[in-house]
């Protein structure tokens, strides 16, 4: 059974939605080279945290679900 492009794209906006609320803050980190003299290298290590607003994640997560149920009704 085939599914519309809709109810995919609702079905990983929902999905996408969850996540923003189950892990609202996640950090990343970049490795990044301080200095070189020969076989020696000196790195530094920096984190960054990213913050996802739970408007967003709410957002995303009402038009998951719109697209899903038109999705669903334009099947029938």
């Amino acid at each position: 059974m085939g599914r519309s492009p809709l109810t995919i794209g609702g079905a990983i906006l929902i999905l996408l939605g969850l996540i923003g609320f189950a892990i609202p803050i996640f950090t990343t980190q970049q490795t990044t080279d301080v200095a070189r003299i020969g076989d020696l290298k000196i790195q530094t290590t920096e984190s960054t945290s990213h913050v996802i607003p739970p408007i967003v994640s709410s957002g995303a997560l009402v038009l998951g679900v719109l697209l899903l149920g038109a999705g669903l009704f334009q099947k029938r």
